[in-house]
């Protein structure tokens, strides 16, 4: 991947650090504050496994909201919302493991729960071209309803994004990315290069399965968003976190309790990420 061999190349290369100072954080400071490590992080406490099937092949991590102690949002009827993310997270991997040119793995498989920034870790560990997080939240306008998703921002765009990105950081409070054991000269080069093509990949694949999904779904109004997620702040991975509904809204519940709407929504979001992985520059 690109952004790998940048990143290896930078570390290859402290001299060419010299003289450029720490403007050049730049954007990944912007977006990134408190920022954190691309080189020390301790490897994640469970690594998925990759597929091997070849070089040319996309890893798309999938990360079930939740999970364990954590049930994230209940709805009316009781619905949790871990129950609903790992099983869209399922059934999505599931169709996207016959896809060609396409590897797929979750961050978890079964009921536990993951700190957010071990989320994060365990994509960047495993080399990940996409990183998307599954979620059905309490929505703060129990009106809301609908998919939507979202990429990483400092400022949100918009209160309903920042009051969602602020319910999902309380998960464990995990922060961002620790760059304080490199050099100033290679992390400010490492930092920006890769966070270069990580935004702007991270852009495009939310475009993508917006107006994919849109197709098949029903859409929250304005449904690509931005705000400042715990999960998304990988520096190395584009990250998309996606709202699957509301369980806030009693029809979205409803949905989202019917196994059948359930596949409908994981067979959307698989048929829009294979496509996109076997044709996006993710690579």
């Amino acid at each position: 991947m690109k952004r790998r061999l940048l990143l290896q190349m930078t570390l290859n290369a402290p001299l060419l650090g010299m003289g450029l100072g720490l403007g050049s954080f730049g954007l990944a400071s912007s977006l990134m504050p408190g920022t954190a490590d691309a080189a020390t992080r301790e490897p994640p406490p469970r690594k998925p496994s990759r597929e091997t099937s070849g070089p040319e092949r996309r890893l798309v991590v999938i990360d079930p909201g939740h999970g364990g102690h954590d049930p994230g949002a209940i709805g009316v009827r009781g619905t949790l919302e871990k129950e609903i993310t790992l099983d869209i997270s399922r059934e999505i991997a599931r169709k996207l493991r016959g896809t060609r040119g396409v590897s797929v793995s979750l961050t978890r498989d079964d009921d536990i729960f993951l700190p957010l920034a071990d989320r994060v870790a365990v994509a960047r560990e495993a080399g990940a071209d996409l990183f998307i997080s599954i979620h059905a939240d309490s929505a703060p306008n129990r009106d809301a309803r609908g998919l939507s998703a979202y990429t990483l921002s400092d400022k949100a765009s918009d209160d309903f994004s920042f009051a969602l990105a602020k319910q999902e950081n309380l998960a464990d409070g995990a922060g961002g990315i620790d760059l304080r054991h490199t050099r100033p000269q290679v992390a400010a080069i490492l930092s920006d290069l890769v966070a270069r093509h990580t935004v702007s990949a991270s852009l495009m694949a939310k475009s993508s399965l917006v107006e994919g999904a849109g197709r098949s779904l029903r859409l929250l109004d304005n449904p690509k968003r931005s705000a400042n997620f715990a999960v998304l702040k990988a520096p190395d991975v584009p990250s998309v976190l996606i709202e699957t509904g509301f369980l806030s809204n009693e029809r979205d519940e409803e949905l989202l309790r019917d196994r059948s709407q359930r596949r409908r929504i994981a067979d959307v979001l698989s048929r829009e990420l294979a496509g996109l992985l076997t044709s996006a520059p993710f690579a």
